[in-house]
C-alpha cells in the first residue's frame, strides 16, 4: 500500500503521533489494523491492562469476522481461533406463551468471552502492525480543535500524547464524547442490561444461544448463551426508559427470571454461579447524531451504534472502525482535517449501518407499544416460506 506522508510529521516528537485511537476494544483494535501499511505513525490507548472482563452478552455477530477476513485472510483465521468458544449453529426464540422458533445460521459465527476475544484482537494488532499500544493509561482529558487533538492522563507522570486526529472508540462511557460532542442521556435510546457466567445447566445445547421474550419487559429479553467448556452467560436487557419508569431491580429481576420461569427454572436448579452479577448500559441506535468534531471520529458504543433490536454492537463497532480509518487515511492523503471533510465518516456510517439500525429502533419501539404483535410474528414465522423473510427483516 501507499505511504502516506503528512505535513505534521516534520514534528517528530516521542509523544506524538499522526493518528491517535482511544480504546482497544473491536472499534478500535479494527481501526487500528484497517490503517496498517498508510505510514502513518498510530498510538492505541486504553485504561485497562488486556485481557480485561467487557460486561457483554458474548455473541460474535458473523458480519464482525466477515469484516476482519476482507482486511486479510490470515488475521480472520487467527480470530476465529480463539478459545474458549461455542460454535453458535442456531438461536432458539421462546416466545412470552412459550412459543419456540429454531433458527439455523449458515454463515460463522461463535460466542466467546469478550476478555478472550478482544485480548485476540489486540494481538493481532500488536503482532501485524506498527501500532504503539499503551494500556493502562486512563484519560482525563481530551482537547480538540481544528490543528489536532492532546490526550491528558490521569496519571500525571504519563505524559500528555497529541496528534492530527483522534478516532475515538472507548465505548459506552466515552471520556471523548463527554469531552468533545458532549449529550445527554435519553433513556429512549439506551438499553440497561446485567450478566453473569453459569456452569451446570442441563437440558442446554452448547451450539444454540436462547432468547426468551418476556410477557412482563416486553422492550427486552433474557438470553442465555454457550460460550465454550460448559460455561453459559446468562443475562436480561431492558431499555432504560422502562428501568427508570416501573424502577426495576435488574439483578433481582434475572435471579427471579432464572427461578421462576417455566423453560428455565428447571434447568437452572443445579447451576453454579462463576461470576457476580455485572450490569452495564448500551446506547442504543436509531438516531442520527453527530459522529464527527474537528479533529476527532466517533466510532462503536463511542457512536452509539448498538443494534436495538438484537442488543449487540460488536460488529457495528468493527465496522465503523474500519470506517473511521479509511476516512483518517482520506485526511492525510488529501491534508484534508476539515470538519466538513471529517463528516463524510458520518455520511459512510448512515449509508452503512445508519437505516438499517433506524429500522430497527423503530420496529423495537413498535413491539415495546405493542407487545401483541411479538405472538404474531411467532405464528407468522411458524407458516411455510415465511421464517426465512422475517429473520432477514430483522438480522
Amino acid at each position: 500500500m501507499a505511504a502516506y506522508l503528512p505535513a505534521c510529521r516534520v514534528t517528530l516528537l516521542p509523544h506524538h503521533y499522526d493518528v491517535l485511537i482511544l480504546g482497544a476494544g473491536p472499534a478500535g483494535t479494527a481501526a487500528a489494523l484497517a490503517l496498517h501499511g498508510h505510514g502513518l505513525r498510530v498510538a492505541l490507548v486504553d485504561k485497562a491492562r488486556f485481557p480485561r472482563d467487557k460486561v457483554c452478552g458474548d455473541a460474535i455477530p458473523g458480519p464482525t469476522l466477515t469484516a476482519i477476513r476482507r482486511l486479510s485472510e490470515s488475521w480472520y483465521q487467527e480470530l476465529v481461533a480463539v478459545q474458549p468458544q461455542a460454535p453458535a449453529k442456531a438461536s432458539r426464540l421462546v416466545g412470552p406463551a412459550g412459543q419456540e422458533l429454531v433458527v439455523h445460521w449458515q454463515n460463522p459465527t461463535f460466542n466467546s468471552p469478550r476478555q478472550d476475544f478482544d485480548f485476540q484482537l489486540l494481538q493481532l494488532v500488536r503482532r501485524h502492525t506498527q501500532t504503539t499500544i499503551l494500556e493502562n493509561h486512563a484519560v482525563r482529558d481530551v482537547r480538540t480543535d481544528e490543528q489536532g487533538v492532546e490526550l491528558v492522563f490521569a496519571d500525571p507522570t504519563q505524559p500528555p500524547l497529541s496528534a492530527r486526529l483522534l478516532l475515538a472508540c472507548d465505548g459506552a462511557n466515552s471520556v471523548a464524547v463527554r469531552k468533545v460532542l458532549p449529550r445527554p442521556l435519553d433513556r429512549r435510546y439506551h438499553c440497561a442490561a446485567v450478566r453473569a457466567y453459569y456452569t451446570g445447566l442441563t437440558g442446554f445445547d452448547e451450539h444454540t444461544s436462547e432468547f426468551y421474550f418476556l410477557r412482563d419487559f416486553p422492550a427486552g429479553y433474557c438470553w442465555v448463551f454457550p460460550v465454550g467448556g460448559g460455561v453459559y452467560n446468562v443475562g436480561f436487557g431492558l431499555l432504560s426508559a422502562q428501568v427508570a419508569e416501573r424502577r426495576i431491580d435488574m439483578k433481582q429481576a434475572l435471579a427471579q427470571l432464572l427461578k421462576q420461569h417455566p423453560q428455565l427454572a428447571g434447568r437452572f436448579a443445579g447451576a453454579r454461579q462463576l461470576s457476580e452479577v455485572a450490569g452495564f448500559g448500551l446506547p442504543l441506535a436509531g438516531r442520527r447524531l453527530p459522529l464527527a468534531a474537528p479533529g476527532c471520529l466517533l466510532a462503536g458504543d463511542a457512536a452509539s451504534l448498538i443494534d436495538p433490536l438484537q442488543g449487540h454492537g460488536i460488529d457495528k463497532a468493527v465496522i465503523s472502525g474500519m470506517l473511521a480509518a479509511e476516512q483518517a487515511v482520506r485526511c492525510f492523503r488529501t491534508q484534508d482535517f476539515s470538519l466538513a471533510y471529517l463528516r463524510q465518516y458520518e455520511a459512510a456510517v448512515q449509508q452503512k449501518l445508519g437505516r438499517r439500525l433506524q429500522r430497527s429502533y423503530r420496529f423495537m419501539r413498535l413491539l415495546a407499544a405493542w407487545p401483541g404483535l411479538l405472538q404474531v410474528g411467532f405464528w407468522l414465522a411458524r407458516q411455510p416460506g415465511l421464517l426465512h423473510r422475517l429473520v432477514r427483516l430483522i438480522s
